[in-house]
């Protein structure tokens, strides 16, 4: 019997050799046919790695539509080697991951979802608009030409990653999470001593944030100041910037058993917002008062509570006014 197995040995490993072949194929066919869903149901982004883009014209803008996502600044910012039409932060400041990263602002529901109708503008919006407004309000600049191939490859990306999202539906994980409402108003002297002791490492004392080496863009984004994002951004909305603090700070940080409070996150969202920045003059948002976020900081409003209290809070008592009504 031994002396078959080794006279034979080739063809048993000849045998073998092709088994292992084929079950890894299986496993990595298995693996680009899993959907962009984790086991419990939160979104994650496709892979290029796994489920690589064939075409390469379509592949060439989709990674172009990334770098430009991941590295604003390089090619877009002051010193931008294509345009210079932002104000030296990078798209990825915001949308963590290049818009991948679960509950980080991320782009999973954009293309599922676009076109929408928006209260702010009281228009149904297109993705140009949309991307439009990130460069005019987070960036602080002028939105590049819809017919450039740096729009056309930033739309080709987002279409890329929200590609296996049904429409009309936004996954678990995307966009902000809100935290709960306090019962007080958000205390930007409270969250002064927070950021102290959990933001200014990587943003700065005076909210300056860090430059990368190359100095062609920001490692760590200013929080305010003449670089930083304006008044008319998503995140100078309290609700929004709390959320997104609470979910993703301090930056690689953040566990279950490493999360900052509900109230650590609005006083530090409302000790951030408080501070100086680029003023937009926001004379079409909201054309219907009533639609106003309760936490929009700027009136007039269709109720009779302040500016102040729209701002920092608190904030149930003008909800239950909204919804009485």
């Amino acid at each position: 019997m031994w002396r078959k197995i080794q006279s034979d040995w080739p063809a048993y490993l000849l045998s073998f050799v092709v088994l292992l072949i084929i079950l890894t194929k299986a496993i990595k066919t298995d693996q680009r046919q899993q959907p962009t869903v984790s086991n419990d149901s939160t979104w994650h982004a496709p892979s290029m790695y796994l489920n690589p883009i064939k075409d390469k014209q379509e592949r060439d803008l989709i990674s172009y539509g990334k770098e430009l996502i991941a590295n604003t600044s390089a090619y877009l910012g002051p010193k931008g080697s294509v345009m210079q039409i932002s104000n030296g932060m990078n798209c990825q400041n915001c949308h963590l991951d290049a818009g991948t990263k679960p509950n980080g602002n991320n782009f999973s529901a954009v293309y599922a979802n676009y076109p929408l109708f928006r209260e702010r503008s009281g228009k149904v919006e297109s993705i140009y608009k949309r991307v439009s407004d990130c460069f005019e309000r987070s960036l602080n600049g002028t939105t590049p030409d819809s017919n450039s191939r740096e729009y056309q490859a930033i739309h080709a990306y987002i279409q890329w990653v929200g590609k296996d999202v049904p429409k009309g539906t936004h996954p678990k994980g995307s966009g902000i999470k809100r935290p709960n409402y306090l019962e007080r108003a958000a205390d930007p002297e409270k969250g002064k001593k927070v950021y102290a002791i959990h933001c200014e490492r990587c943003h700065g004392s005076n909210g300056e944030g860090q430059l990368n080496p190359e100095n062609t863009g920001y490692s760590y984004p200013p929080l305010w100041g003449k670089n930083s994002y304006n008044t008319g951004a998503g995140l100078y909305r309290l609700s929004n910037f709390a959320g997104y603090i609470q979910e993703n700070m301090p930056f690689n940080e953040v566990t279950d058993q490493h999360k900052l409070t509900d109230e650590e996150a609005w006083d530090i969202a409302a000790y951030v917002n408080s501070q100086p920045r680029p003023v937009m003059k926001e004379n079409h948002d909201w054309p219907h008062l009533n639609k106003k976020p309760i936490d929009h900081p700027f009136g007039p409003y269709a109720d009779s509570f302040s500016e102040q209290q729209h701002k920092y809070g608190p904030f149930l008592p003008i909800l239950f006014a909204r919804d009485k009504n």
